[in-house]
């Protein structure tokens, strides 16, 4: 008789523990089905557009998207893309160090504050004010006299420079969390046993920050993989990209019977950022086992 009480009373208590994990399951759904709607959807219409000739299945499409202006246009973008996430993520580094280095909080909230501002201006706007500042009648360009240096807005290294004003701030909000992660004994143990500054950062610091720098590139590159507005209303046709070719397929400037071409550059983006984030990944738990350990 006694025995069977503990029975009785586990029985219930189960029970209720599973009760109370249903409600945290039930609120999972509402977002499972906004993600199959929201990106499940669109990707299997692209797929099936992409694989989609005259009502029949075909690769032709894929095929056609990597061949000739669009091969060119797809490497113009990885190239483009490669450079400016590169020298963004070479110049936001530093400028990240020195913020979280100072000892201004107000310093430190300015900087912020402006690059959450200055990563998410882009497009026509962001387009005009440089056609205004160094385009050929820009108010830089005359003053300084730019254009009898060579000078070139409406060019590939054109584009960089306006790509860039987006994507320093969005590494400095990327990589800060990471170096706000490196503990000061880690420093300090350094220069106890004689390492340099330099020496800290390469050996300790650099190595440490790999993945999240890794990662602050892959986010850099993506965001300049997927630029339209800003290049289209800037350079047009001048330089190849792939959001471009994209744009012409989309607006019907195409051959009649490759209406899905642009469905299929899409799937070449796709395939390409699946490409570059496969590299990250792997990186990620280790970066986070350093700086949250």
């Amino acid at each position: 008789m006694t025995a069977a009480l503990p029975r009785a009373d586990v029985a219930p208590a189960a029970s209720v523990k599973r009760r109370r994990r249903a409600p945290g399951w039930i609120a999972v759904v509402p977002l499972l089905v906004f993600t199959a709607i929201a990106f499940g959807l669109p990707a299997l219409a692209m797929l099936n557009g992409a694989f989609t000739v005259e009502d029949q299945y075909s690769a032709q499409n894929v095929t056609t998207s990597l061949q000739g202006p669009y091969l060119t246009a797809l490497l113009g973008s990885v190239k483009l893309s490669a450079i400016s996430a590169a020298l963004g993520a070479l110049l936001g580094l530093p400028l990240a160090q020195a913020v979280v280095s100072s000892r201004s909080r107000a310093l430190r909230e300015a900087v912020l504050t402006a690059s959450g501002v200055l990563a998410n201006f882009g497009g026509v706007p962001l387009a005009f004010a440089f056609v205004a500042t160094l385009g050929n009648a820009g108010v830089l360009t005359l003053h300084l006299g730019l254009k009898d240096h060579g000078w070139d807005l409406y060019s590939f290294w054109g584009l960089v420079l306006v790509y860039l004003y987006f994507l320093i701030p969005l590494m400095v909000l990327t990589i800060t969390p990471s170096l706000d992660g490196l503990r000061s004994q880690w420093r300090e143990a350094a220069l106890n046993n004689g390492a340099t500054g330099v020496q800290y950062w390469r050996h300790v610091a650099l190595p440490v920050l790999a993945p999240s720098l890794l990662g602050g590139l892959v986010l850099l590159f993506g965001s300049a993989f997927a630029a339209y507005a800003t290049a289209a209303a800037m350079v047009g046709s001048a330089v190849p990209l792939v959001t471009l070719q994209i744009a012409d397929a989309l607006s019907g400037n195409v051959l009649v019977g490759q209406e899905n071409v642009a469905l299929a550059l899409s799937l070449d983006m796709v395939l390409v950022a699946a490409l570059v984030m496969a590299v990250y990944l792997p990186l990620q738990r280790r970066s986070a086992r350093w700086l949250d350990g």
